[in-house]
């Protein structure tokens, strides 16, 4: 999402670093693309691990791509905001073309040397397309709330901080006003993705630690 603000902390660098040393020997042992996902509720640091760990695997020799949730939602960010606003009930995985991030990762799968996904252009509250070179890219990380629930993914990672935890992390990044409002619309998310943790493989927790999901 063309945007979007990153506020990279040496705790995401340190889970990122943790994630590759788990996922490294699954990587050069696989023969396709290796997916990743990575999930979690609002402001939990989604993007930033997201980023650190393709930072850290491109230092080991292996490119990597990030796919954002947030260029796959059916409206621009405003014009859902708005809709959430006219009826909170429209909060939910319904927001998100899930099926169309499905077909990308089949089309990552089938070897596709070029992958046409929609991009959100957050200020001007709109989506268009982007085209991503792929043939050389060994890992694609996906990152999203609802990530877990994707298929054909190799791991999947959750970040285990609820939006209680989140709080100032989403007030430094100043996306949407801190109120009694959002605070529903993060309950009912909470509601949703915390019943998504079962179904991870790696966890980070609340203090950036990691560990396998047994």
């Amino acid at each position: 999402m063309i945007g979007d603000k990153l506020n990279i902390k040496k705790e995401h660098a340190v889970a990122a670093a943790r994630i590759a040393d788990i996922v490294l020997p699954r990587i050069k042992n696989s023969s396709q693309k290796f997916i990743i996902s990575v999930a979690g509720e609002s402001g939990a640091g989604k993007s930033e691990i997201a980023y650190s760990l393709a930072e850290y695997l491109e230092k080991t020799g292996l490119k990597s791509v990030i796919l954002q949730q947030d260029d796959y939602f059916v409206y621009p960010p405003k014009t859902n905001a708005g809709m959430r606003k006219e009826n909170i009930n429209h909060v939910g995985t319904s927001e998100v073309h899930l099926g169309l991030i499905n077909q990308n990762i089949l089309d990552i799968l089938a070897k596709k040397n070029r992958l046409s996904k929609p991009l959100v252009l957050y200020d001007e509250d709109r989506i268009t397309t982007e085209t991503i070179p792929m043939a050389e890219v060994s890992v694609v990380i996906v990152e999203g709330t609802y990530t877990t629930l994707l298929k054909n993914v190799d791991c999947h990672i959750f970040i285990d901080r609820n939006y209680r935890d989140t709080r100032k992390s989403r007030k430094q990044r100043g996306r949407e006003p801190q109120d009694a409002y959002l605070e529903k619309i993060l309950k009912i998310e909470h509601a949703i993705i915390s019943k998504h943790k079962k179904k991870s493989d790696i966890l980070v927790n609340r203090d950036y630690s990691v560990e396998m999901n047994d």
